[in-house]
Parts: structure tokens; C-alpha cells; sequence
């Protein structure tokens, strides 16, 4: 089967057009900032490679239309026709309880996406955006949805409730959803098939670090907690997003400070984080160059602070699955920045993470082991794949 992945974020499009009798990406690619006055499209297979500066990608359909233009293309298309296109699957966000694992899009679970987009206002209508689009322009095609949620429906009340007035969840659904559950998903699996192991007998945590970022427990193959909650806001400092913070400290934004309901999200959302913190970049790309070239001091230290709640994290999960076997990082950020893996687990030792420094330096493709040889923990970079896992999913889906 070919299926074709799509990933709406709400300025961009990226895709991999994937076959799945051999698992290999025939063509991937991103459309950049959809609706701003220069936008950008990358087209990449095997043997050819584009770049273009568009003068404009007015919105999401124009972009899609392009990535199915550029896949029958005469010159450096992969297919002959978009029937060879057998189906599409997104990556979706939120879906509240409704989905614990993968579907086909239907009326009804647009009509769900539509109703959750209040709890992913970042990602649900850009998703949207992609399935509207799809369904304009290959309306025979099977379109299935991979939801960043549907993995962390294993989670017991203990770990998902909030200490609110139980009606609050009982009459208006507002608990611990979690999410990135694709990307924990994958390299769970693959850490177990990397070692040989038992996925039901192992105690992992993965850590997926990129600019949004999160950690989730996972007991013998299920997520038993996970660091986001009812938004993709709570949990790890990220990129942009503030993560844990004092409940109190939005009403005082509002009361004493005097800002809107807008522009507290706002703020929370999209200026807070390592971009808040560093007062640089919200790329961690900038910040390593900050700290490592240039010492920037307010880069070292929104670092530490970033490093910090990673740690308090995996401590605090290791307490609840009483014991770790595996602790995988992965992301842009978990799999490319050494300094971060090193400071994340340094003094770990009492728990038996002890990371050699001189693996950890490697930036070998693939995974990689970062452990001693007399650590009591495994420690992998495992590349995630969230595309290919979307892929596999939406075939069993339409095969189920």
C-alpha cells in the first residue's frame, strides 16, 4: 500500500509519500509559511531534490495541490496517477476521550476535531485544514487519523484527573489527555525490537525533545503518565511554551497586570519557554551556539532550567513505575544535542542512568546506546518516525 502522510501545523504542510510494501519514502517534502508574502516548498525523492521560493501559498489546499502536482509531476514524480495514492493519513492532535487508537475519518470525527479544537487551538484547526483539503481533492481516497492522544488513553484516573471539583470532569470532560503519543509509541516499540526485549516486561521513558516537548512513562508497552495534560502547554519548558507554572500566575497576568484573556494565551503559548527565558531564540540550535561559542549567560541559564524539569520528570517517573529499564531521547532537540542529554543526566547515577560522555558526543545516524558499561539503564537516541508509524497505522485501519 502508498499511503500518503500529511502533517498540517497552521503555516505548513509537510508530507511523506511512503510505500509500504518496503517501507520506503518515495518523496517527502514541506510547504513553509502558507499565506505570508514568500512562501516556501521543498520536494525531495531519491534521485531529486527542489527548493523553490513561491511567491505565495495562499492557504492549505493551494499547498496540497502543489505536493500532488509535484508526486505526478513528468520529471520527477514518483507515480503516474493519484489513484496510486491508496490512502492518506494525518497526523491529528486532540480528540478529547473519544478515540484510543487509530480511525478513518468520517463526518463524525470531523465533527469530534471540530469539538476539541478549543483544547488544541494550535493544532486542531490546522489539522482540519489538511482533511478538508484531501477531501477536495481525492474524494475516493480513504483518509485515516493518527491522534497524539489516543496512545496516552491507557492512563488510570490517578494519573489524568486534576484535583478540580469532580464535575468539572465528569460534566465537561477537562482531565490529562498527553500527547506526541505517536512519537513515545515508535521508539518504545523500537527500543524493545532493538534489544530483543519483551515491551511487556519492560519499565521505559521516553523523552520527546523538540519545540514542543513532553515525557511519558510507559508500563510493559502502555503510557501510564505523560507530562502534557489537558493542552499541549503543560509539562516540559518548551520552545515557545511555558510548561508548568503557578495556576495563579494567569489570573494575576488578567487582574493586576491588567492583560486580556488573549493575550495571557498568547504569551503562555508563543513567547514564553526558551525564547522567554533566553530572550534569544526559541531554536535550540541558537541557544547550544549561545552557550557553547558565545556563553551567553542568560543562554546557560534558561538551558538549566530547560534541563532541570527534564530531570524532575524522569525522577518522578521512575517513582511511579517503581523502576526503569530504558530512557530513550528523541526529537529534533533529544536526538541532536549532546549538552542537553549530559546535563539532563548528570548525578542520575543513584538511579542508574550513567551516560558515557565520549558515546554521547557521536553523531552516528540511527540509534545509538549512550550507557556505561556498569549503568543500570539503558539509554538510547532512537530517531523518531512518527510518518512511518502514521503510515503502518492507517493500513491496519483500512485492513481492520
Amino acid at each position: 500500500m502508498k499511503v500518503l502522510v500529511i502533517n498540517c501545523g497552521s503555516s505548513s504542510v509537510k508530507f511523506q509519500f511512503i510505500d509500504l510494501k518496503n517501507e520506503n519514502v518515495l518523496a517527502e517534502g514541506i510547504a513553509e509559511k502558507i499565506g505570508e508574502d514568500i512562501s516556501l516548498f521543498t520536494y525531495k525523492t531519491e534521485a531529486f531534490t527542489k527548493k523553490k521560493r513561491q511567491k505565495v501559498i495562499k492557504n492549505h489546499d493551494k499547498a496540497i495541490q502543489i505536493i500532488v502536482n509535484n508526486l505526478t509531476d513528468d520529471n520527477h514524480g514518483v507515480i503516474k496517477d493519484v489513484s496510486e495514492i491508496e490512502a492518506v493519513g494525518h497526523r491529528l492532535v486532540h480528540a478529547g476521550e473519544h478515540y484510543s487508537g487509530s480511525v478513518k475519518v468520517t463526518d463524525d470525527v470531523i465533527k469530534v476535531m471540530e469539538e476539541c479544537s478549543s483544547l488544541a487551538p494550535l493544532h486542531n484547526p490546522a489539522n482540519l485544514k489538511g482533511v478538508y483539503a484531501m477531501k477536495q481533492l481525492l474524494p475516493d481516497t480513504p483518509q485515516c487519523g493518527v491522534f497524539d492522544t489516543a496512545f496516552h488513553q491507557t492512563m488510570s484516573p490517578k494519573a489524568y484527573l486534576y484535583a478540580l471539583p469532580l464535575e468539572f470532569y465528569t460534566k465537561h470532560k477537562i482531565r490529562r489527555y498527553g500527547f506526541h503519543g505517536t512519537s513515545h509509541k515508535y521508539v518504545a516499540e523500537k527500543a524493545a525490537e532493538y534489544l530483543k526485549k519483551d515491551i511487556k516486561k519492560l519499565k521505559i521513558i521516553t523523552a520527546h525533545i523538540g519545540n514542543g516537548a513532553s515525557i511519558t512513562a510507559i508500563d510493559g508497552g502502555k503510557s501510564v503518565d505523560t507530562s502534557m495534560g489537558f493542552t499541549p502547554l503543560e509539562g516540559l519548558v518548551m520552545g515557545t511554551r511555558c510548561g508548568d507554572i503557578d495556576p495563579a500566575i494567569p489570573i494575576h497576568m488578567q487582574k493586576v497586570l491588567g492583560l486580556t484573556v488573549d493575550e495571557v494565551n498568547t504569551i503562555l503559548n508563543k513567547k514564553s519557554g526558551m525564547l522567554g527565558l533566553s530572550a534569544i531564540s526559541n531554536d535550540m540550535r541558537e541557544i547550544e551556539e549561545s552557550i557553547v561559542e558565545k556563553q551567553i549567560p542568560e543562554a546557560i541559564q534558561a538551558h538549566e532550567v530547560y534541563a532541570y524539569r527534564i530531570k524532575k520528570y524522569i525522577g518522578a517517573y521512575v517513582a511511579a513505575m517503581n523502576g526503569l529499564d530504558i530512557l530513550i531521547f528523541t526529537g529534533g532537540v533529544g536526538e541532536n544535542m549532546p549538552i542537553l542529554r549530559s546535563l539532563v543526566c548528570k548525578d542520575m547515577d543513584y538511579l542508574g542512568i550513567i551516560l558515557d560522555e565520549k558515546e554521547n558526543d557521536q553523531f552516528t545516524a540511527g540509534i545509538l546506546e549512550l550507557q556505561t558499561k556498569d549503568s543500570g539503564v539503558r539509554i538510547l537516541k532512537i530517531p523518531t518516525n512518527e510518518e512511518l508509524m502514521i503510515a503502518k497505522e492507517t493500513r491496519k485501519v483500512l485492513q481492520g
